[in-house]
């Protein structure tokens, strides 16, 4: 049997695997701490469909675009002024890294890297609203650069894998009049808690409400077993081996700009690949332990990522060095920082090194085995881009 169906002009989309609901993580959600997910080992690693989806041809767009290895750095002490993004300051920012990392103007950038017909899928990360979020005002200075060179409103959308995080932090119609806002799935609120009825997300038939949302045709296999209970099949949509790609990315976009932001996840990050590897895809819940950091790679490998992706920009207004994913206010600071690359494994591997830096200035204890950063490695073997330091070119702007 195939586990891999039609991946021709196909894409990828899905997203985080913890919920939080009035503050804390949903009652019910049975997820585990990232920090233990994050030291999980690799022996003994479960099998999966890459080598079939290596088979593809891949596309002139493919990852790591056109600056393989290549990453720019922009600071502004202005950037974050009472804790706030200053817009103007923000907006000029993003254009420095633009130029720079293209040497080009931004007309000629955009010309590069889209085209006016494009669907461009901003792919944020809402957790932590208010705290840790993507801010609002980059998307604001992407969203002028694709539309003062040509691209309709109607083009962009900004993406998520839960829809009520988007709203919590900010990502609203309202906010972003004329642009998408689109989401995975949706939760049903009114179904955590002890007894709760589960009548919101499921069919009559007993399927997720959300499973038309995701592609049948497009799946990840891993040969790991997911749990069973109605609150992992509410959170997660599908619960077998296969965790399927989100009809968004699949079927609607052509072009993904990823904006992650500067986090940490027990040793490793939570970034660009992260951002990405569990935010496009159903049933994760499943692969963190076996699977925890193959997986950012592995996801990025299908054609739906690989030939999309085409920008990434890490927001580092404000980084969190501690805690992470989920938003940890006693271990952020202003960073006042943006990173850019076509390449996320370049950018990743970076990104990885000046995080263990700040864990380390601020005290806390690292553990520095190389499994926090072999997935990135492994990515350069599959041709996704440049995991060896040596090799990478980080230019300042």
């Amino acid at each position: 049997m195939s586990r891999y169906k039609s991946m021709k002009d196909r894409l990828i989309a899905n997203r985080r695997d913890f919920l939080k609901v009035t503050g804390t993580l949903g009652a019910g959600v049975v997820l585990g701490t990232p920090a233990a997910w994050a030291e999980s080992g690799k022996d003994g690693k479960p099998a999966t469909n890459i080598a079939e989806i290596l088979e593809i041809p891949r596309t002139k767009s493919s990852i790591p675009g056109p600056y393989p290895g290549r990453l720019v750095e922009v600071y502004d002490e202005a950037a974050m002024p009472e804790g706030e993004p200053a817009a103007d300051v923000v907006k000029d920012m993003f254009e420095r890294g633009i130029k720079k990392l293209t040497g080009k103007s931004m007309k000629s950038s955009f010309k590069k890297l889209f085209s006016k017909r494009d669907i461009v899928g901003i792919k944020v990360n809402p957790v932590g609203a208010g705290l840790i979020n993507t801010r609002l005002e980059l998307v604001d200075a992407v969203i002028d650069w694709l539309t003062d060179n040509g691209m309709k409103k109607r083009n962009i959308i900004i993406w998520d894998r839960f829809g009520d995080m988007l709203a919590d932090s900010g990502y609203t119609e309202e906010r972003f009049p004329g642009v998408g806002i689109a989401s995975l799935q949706k939760m049903d609120m009114a179904a955590f808690g002890e007894g709760a009825s589960q009548s919101g997300w499921r069919n009559d038939d007993g399927t997720h409400r959300n499973e038309v949302d995701f592609d049948p045709d497009v799946f990840y296999y891993a040969d790991v077993e997911a749990m069973q209970e109605e609150t992992y099949r509410h959170q997660h949509v599908h619960n077998g081996k296969r965790s399927h790609f989100g009809k968004l990315v699949t079927q609607k976009l052509t072009k993904i700009i990823n904006l992650p932001v500067f986090k940490n996840t027990g040793n490793g990050i939570s970034m660009a690949t992260k951002n990405l590897g569990y935010g496009v895809i159903s049933n994760t819940g499943r692969l963190h332990q076996p699977l925890f950091f193959d997986v950012c790679t592995e996801v990025l490998a299908f054609p739906a990522v690989r030939d999309k992706l085409v920008l990434n920009v890490i927001d580092g207004l404000r980084g969190q060095y501690d805690g992470g994913p989920m938003p940890a206010a006693d271990f952020t600071w202003e960073y006042n920082r943006l990173f850019f690359a076509t390449d996320p494994i370049a950018l990743d591997r970076a990104c990885h090194d000046l995080m263990v830096a700040k864990r380390k200035e601020m005290g806390v204890q690292v553990n520095e085995h190389p499994m926090f950063t072999d997935y990135l490695h492994y990515a350069e073997r599959l041709g996704l881009g440049i995991g060896d330091p040596a090799k990478i070119e980080h230019l300042k702007a």
